[in-house]
């Protein structure tokens, strides 16, 4: 049953005990490109996350084999682990579970969210894209999942396919009656990130935001936490 507010938390270990996604207020989710050069990206992850605030890491790799998604881990999970910050996968339930990492992140088109849970076991945390629907939200939540994403709000450069899907007001409800954190996604900037923010956004996911911007992926993570601390200010 999807936890309400005001009743009991999420059972799943990951969500409650991860620091990185244990806290109140807006927060940063950065998503890496879906092309990187592990050993060259290790040094601009590390920087992004010493630069300021960010709850968690999602690995996202498009095309790509198994050995690769492996030797991407290796590289990467420690440094995300390290700094005490979740460190999630796309589409990948079985590689999260087999390489230490700290749980996934599904589509509606890739796994369904049961069978995602399943191979997670109950400890890892569960991620589910939403799109703007509250019905997919809720069965999201009905099927195991620790948290679920609504978007894209805005159009997105990394994924120029993907619709304009979401409003505000879809955070604004979920967050004033559910207990599992929502996720914004698609095309957020500093610059038009503020309504999500004070529409009840429990994290911020970005790509180009951080990792495009013109001084750098630390410059782009202090950018997108400067915007939401002034956003909450304004609330």
């Amino acid at each position: 049953m999807v936890t309400m507010k005001g009743a009991f938390a999420s059972p799943h270990r990951a969500m409650q005990t991860i620091p990185a996604l244990n806290q109140a207020a807006c927060r940063l989710y950065l998503v890496t490109p879906p092309r990187l050069d592990p050993v060259t990206f290790r040094d601009q992850l590390a920087a992004a996350l010493d630069a300021g605030d960010v709850g968690a890491v999602q690995l996202r790799l498009k095309d790509v084999d198994d050995d690769t998604w492996r030797r991407t881990i290796a590289v990467l999970r420690p440094v995300v682990q390290s700094r005490d910050v979740a460190f999630l996968l796309n589409d990948r339930p079985d590689l999260a579970r087999d390489t230490g990492c700290d749980g996934a992140h599904v589509g509606q088109e890739d796994m369904a969210a049961r069978e995602a849970r399943r191979i997670l076991g109950p400890d890892l945390t569960l991620g589910v894209s939403c799109h703007g629907s509250r019905e997919l939200a809720m069965n999201g939540g009905e099927d195991g999942a620790d948290y679920v994403a609504f978007g894209a709000f805005f159009p997105s450069g990394t994924k120029t396919e993907a619709p304009v899907e979401a409003e505000p007001e879809i955070l604004a409800w979920w967050s004033e009656i559910m207990e599992l954190p929502c996720v914004a996604i698609g095309g957020i900037t500093p610059a038009n990130c503020s309504p999500l923010v004070q529409a009840g956004a429990d994290f911020l996911a970005v790509v180009s935001a951080v990792w495009d911007h013109p001084e750098g992926p630390a410059a782009g993570v202090r950018a997108m936490n400067a915007a939401i601390a002034s956003a909450l200010q304004q609330a």
